[in-house]
C-alpha cells in the first residue's frame, strides 16, 4: 500500500480477530497491533482467567490495554489494529471492520485453538462476552452489539481466513484507489 492507512478490526472472541488482523497486515505490509488481555497476562506472568477476574473488579486492566494499543496505532502511520474495541477506540481508522460469528462457531474455534471441553469453553466464552459487554458499557459507554457504523461487517462462520483476508484487502485497496483519483 502506498497510502498511510489504519485499519481497525473487531469482533468477539473466536471470530478471527487476531488471525485475520495478522494476515491483513502481512498481505498489505502494515504493522500488526494486537495488544490484549493475553499480552498483559504474559507481561504480569499470570493466566488469562486471572486477568479477566481482575478486570471485572478494576478498570485499570481495560484502560491499560486500550490506552496502549491505541497509542501504538496512532504512532504508526500504517497499521492493522485487531482488538475487541479497535473500531470504537481508533476513531480515525480509515477502514473499520467487524467480524461476526455465531456463538457455536466461536466456541468450536476456541476449543480447536486452545483445547478443552467444548461445553465448558462455550459457557466460559458466553460469560466472557457478557462481562466484556458490561465493562465496556460501564467504562466507555460502548455497546459492542452496535457496530452499525463500520465500513464492513463480515460473517466469518462459513469463510476461511484467506477468504476473509481477501475481502478486507480488496476493500483497503479500494480506499487507496479513491484517494488517488
Amino acid at each position: 500500500m502506498k497510502k498511510d492507512i489504519r485499519i481497525a478490526i473487531s469482533g468477539k472472541s473466536g471470530c478471527g480477530n487476531t488471525t485475520i488482523s495478522k494476515m491483513v497486515a502481512e498481505t498489505l505490509n502494515l504493522q500488526f497491533i494486537n495488544f490484549t488481555f493475553r499480552t498483559l497476562a504474559a507481561e504480569n506472568k499470570i493466566d488469562l482467567k486471572k486477568v479477566l477476574e481482575l478486570a471485572a473488579e478494576d478498570d485499570h486492566w481495560d484502560k491499560e490495554v486500550d490506552t496502549r494499543q491505541v497509542k501504538i496505532a496512532r504512532d504508526s502511520a500504517c497499521c492493522v489494529l485487531g482488538s475487541r474495541l479497535a473500531i470504537w477506540m481508533l476513531q480515525e481508522a480509515d477502514l473499520k471492520i467487524y467480524l461476526y460469528a455465531a456463538e457455536e462457531t466461536r466456541a468450536d474455534r476456541i476449543a480447536k485453538r486452545e483445547g478443552g471441553c467444548l461445553e465448558e469453553i462455550a459457557a466460559f466464552t458466553k460469560e466472557r462476552d457478557r462481562q466484556d459487554q458490561a465493562r465496556y458499557k460501564r467504562i466507555y459507554g460502548i455497546d459492542t452489539d452496535d457496530y452499525s457504523f463500520v465500513d464492513l461487517v463480515i460473517e466469518t462462520d462459513k469463510l476461511n481466513p484467506q477468504q476473509i483476508t481477501d475481502i478486507i484487502v480488496e476493500r483497503a485497496k479500494g480506499i487507496e484507489r479513491q484517494i488517488k483519483s
